[in-house]
């Protein structure tokens, strides 16, 4: 029960991002012609706030059904890199408990399990680590529920400035991980990164190729100013690469 009490907390940062995202996606889904349970279904089993605001957009256009599905996937090709950063400490979790934890991962609680996980013990607290993911995906669907069944009093969302959620609690789940110099430098170039591409014409390519950047320019500083990113990482060239091994 700890752990799950624990989980739960590291993901209330995450719920006061998602209920007022997953309300305007709610609303948006019905006011594009999306019936109410297949907005709520997307909230349950897509559970991709980005992919799922896109598709709304597309089916709305009248995009065919394949255009929709492609979008989506390359919007949420990031996954293949927080997957492999997180692989080294759930190796021994098995491919049912791996495969559950990958269904419920998003960008927010893979930046909570960063933070968490590098402080932990080698096993790390499996009831902490999926009490966090419910919690985050409930408060989705939760959203979802309540814009769906809102939708008809809420004419505009934009007014209301929903949009803005996720940006701040990625601020919040942010500024605590910049605990070095090397953190907070890759911070700062990979937004720069991100900001460039978009305007360059990337579309939504800019998100995975600003992280590819700000990872490999991180790699090439000098050991001594990425030393505590190791250690604290778990990578090899600090204390915690032993474990990792």
């Amino acid at each position: 029960m700890q752990g799950i009490g624990e989980g739960v907390r590291r993901a209330f940062p995450i719920v006061l991002g998602y209920v007022p995202v997953g309300f305007a996606f709610g609303v948006l889904a019905l006011k594009s012609g999306i019936p109410a349970w297949g907005a709520l279904a997307m909230s349950l089993f897509v559970f991709a706030g980005s992919g799922q605001l896109i598709a709304v957009g597309l089916i709305g256009g009248g995009a065919p059904l394949a255009s929709v599905v492609l979008t989506t996937f390359v919007v949420n090709l990031r996954h293949l890199l927080m997957s492999a950063a997180l692989a080294p400490r759930l190796r021994d979790w098995g491919l049912l408990r791996q495969a559950l934890f990958s269904a419920e991962m998003t960008d927010e609680t893979f930046a909570v399990h960063v933070s968490t996980l590098r402080g932990e013990a080698d096993d790390p607290s499996r009831a902490a680590v999926f009490a966090c993911n419910v919690t985050a995906h409930a408060a989705w669907v939760g959203g979802s529920a309540l814009g769906v069944f809102c939708s008809t009093l809420v004419a505009d969302v934009r007014p209301l400035g929903l949009d803005y959620a996720l940006a701040a609690m990625f601020i919040a789940l942010l500024l605590p991980q910049c605990r070095s110099r090397a953190h907070l430098f890759a911070a700062l170039v990979a937004g720069a990164c991100s900001v460039g591409f978009a305007l360059s014409g990337a579309g939504r390519w800019n998100v995975m190729l600003a992280t590819v950047c700000a990872a490999t320019l991180v790699s090439l500083l000098p050991v001594g100013k990425t030393s505590t990113t190791r250690e604290e990482m778990g990578t090899p060239g600090g204390e915690g690469g032993a474990h990792a091994d």
